[in-house]
C-alpha cells in the first residue's frame, strides 16, 4: 500500500473522515489561516505594489508578517487533516497538485524577497524598487490563486 492510501486508511484518516467535528473544525482553522495569511501578506503586497505610499513599508512588514506566518502555520496541520480524510482522491486531483506547486512557489518567493530586500525595507520611503514590486505582485497573485484552487477542489 502506498503512503497516500496508508494515510487515508490510518486511524488518523478515519478520524478526520468520520468524526462529526474533525473535518469541519480543520476546515474552519484552514480558512482562518488563509484569512491571516492572505490578509497579512496581501496588504503588505498591495503596499509594495504602490498603494498607500504614506504607510512605512518596514513598520507594515513588522506588523503583518507575523500574522501571515501564523496563518501559514495554522494551515499546515489543518490542511494535513483534511488531506488525510480523502488522500487518494486529493493526490489524484490536478487542482490539488497545482495548489501544492503554487504554495511552494509562493513560499520560495517570500523567502527570496526577505533575503533580497528584508534589511532594506527601512530605507524605502514611498518608492519601492521595481524588482521588489514585481515580487509583491507575484506573491499576491500566487496566494490568491492558491486560495481559489483550494476552494475549487471541493467542486471538482
Amino acid at each position: 500500500m502506498d503512503a497516500v492510501a496508508a494515510l487515508q486508511a490510518s486511524a488518523f484518516g478515519a478520524w478526520a473522515r468520520g468524526s462529526a467535528y474533525a473535518y469541519p473544525l480543520a476546515n474552519l482553522v484552514h480558512l482562518l489561516g488563509l484569512l491571516l495569511l492572505v490578509g497579512g501578506v496581501g496588504v503588505l503586497d498591495l503596499r509594495l505594489a504602490g498603494l498607500w505610499r504614506s504607510l512605512p513599508v518596514a513598520a507594515l512588514s513588522r506588523a503583518l508578517t507575523p500574522l501571515a506566518i501564523a496563518g501559514l502555520v495554522l494551515m499546515l496541520p489543518s490542511g494535513f487533516t483534511m488531506f488525510a480524510a480523502d488522500a487518494k482522491a486529493l493526490a489524484g486531483s490536478s487542482l490539488f497538485l497545482w495548489k501544492l506547486a503554487l504554495i511552494v512557489l509562493a513560499v520560495l518567493n517570500a523567502v527570496a524577497f526577505r533575503v533580497a530586500w528584508g534589511r532594506r525595507l527601512d530605507r524605502w520611503g514611498g518608492a519601492v524598487p521595481p524588482a521588489a514590486r514585481a515580487m509583491a505582485i507575484a506573491s499576491l497573485t500566487l496566494w490568491l490563486v492558491v486560495g481559489a484552487l483550494g476552494r475549487l477542489i471541493a467542486y471538482a
